[in-house]
């Protein structure tokens, strides 16, 4: 395995965890956070756990002064929207949220508490907030553009296998719009037909994979919100004989070949820096929405091996990790 990234960041880690009192909230005062997810929290430890590592460098630390309320929909995002009025019901001081399903959910829960945004693919689009300069309302957060992504996969994937005309994107009912239509607009860009192939609830992906067979495509595209199921859907993939690509490295952990997306970890743990200063008196409606700063290209070429594909070495070089 080769990570450009590890040893800097283990660093970076190593000074950041100083002392942790210095930025805390006043003494005997307890901030009750709420933390909603569409996944299981198993799935969803990478991103909770950087959180959390965010809030303790600025001086929270659980059962002190700090109290996380997790609601996790556990892949079923119909549950969504009663887990964010449970967090109303307990009045948490801020809601973070992630992706664009919950922060709808939380959106539609409350218009007083404020809410942060780990990450949204569109954030104006989806009306969360009025502008990324001033958001205006009660949610702020970070963003990462969707659309921008969705090129960015289509092309890799392109590259690989340059004689790819069809390709399936795989995608959760709730999937942010722009990620579907922006996959689509980069398809028609490199002339490749997307078959968008919806997935209802969990129990619906053996149907989906009928679709995506039935389609015979070169190709599987899978969205973030599926990321509950990734472990089925790269094993149907690896045994139909797709390459597949999508967002996290967690992707690549799952079987998965290409992943590309940004550090999403680096944006759950930036989230902690909003919260701290709703926490000490900013609105939510005046702290501009940051974009995502960090991008990893992740290869796996195991999976790659597995399915009798050469990865151009021009790739390889612009990956920042490469799974051997």
């Amino acid at each position: 395995m080769i990570d450009r990234r590890g040893f800097i960041g283990a660093l970076a880690g190593g000074l950041l965890a100083g002392p942790v009192a210095a930025n805390a909230q006043q003494a005997g005062k307890v901030a009750r956070i709420g933390y909603l997810s569409p996944l299981t929290a198993s799935v969803d430890s990478p991103h909770s756990q950087a959180f959390r590592q965010g809030l303790r460098v600025l001086g929270y630390v659980e059962g002190q002064n700090l109290v996380i309320e997790n609601r996790y929909a556990d892949g079923r995002f119909g549950r969504l929207p009663d887990l964010a009025l449970e967090l109303v019901r307990l009045k948490v001081d801020v809601i973070v949220a992630a992706p664009t399903p919950a922060i709808r959910a939380a959106q539609q829960a409350t218009r007083t508490i404020p809410v942060v945004m780990a990450f949204s693919g569109d954030p104006i689009g989806e009306g969360f907030v009025a502008g990324m300069a001033r958001p205006g309302r009660n949610i702020t957060g970070l963003s990462a553009s969707v659309a921008e992504m969705a090129t960015k996969r289509m092309e890799f994937l392109k590259a690989i296998v340059p004689a790819m005309s069809r390709v399936a994107f795989l995608a959760n009912a709730a999937t942010v719009r722009q990620a579907i239509s922006g996959t689509e607009a980069a398809g028609r860009t490199l002339g490749v037909q997307v078959s968008t192939v919806l997935v209802r609830n969990p129990s619906g992906l053996d149907d989906a994979f009928s679709t995506v067979e039935k389609a015979r495509v070169g190709g599987l595209i899978v969205d973030l919100t599926l990321q509950d199921q990734w472990k089925q859907i790269v094993q149907f993939a690896l045994k139909s004989r797709l390459p597949t690509m999508s967002g996290p490295r967690d992707f690549i952990e799952a079987g998965g070949l290409v992943a590309y997306g940004p550090d999403y970890s680096d944006l759950f743990r930036r989230a902690a820096t909003y919260v701290d200063k709703i926490l000490k008196g900013a609105k939510p409606g005046e702290l501009p929405v940051e974009q995502a700063t960090k991008f990893e290209l992740i290869i796996n070429l195991k999976t790659a091996k597995a399915l009798g594909l050469t990865i151009p070495p021009s790739l390889l070089q612009r990956a920042d990790q490469v799974i051997e």
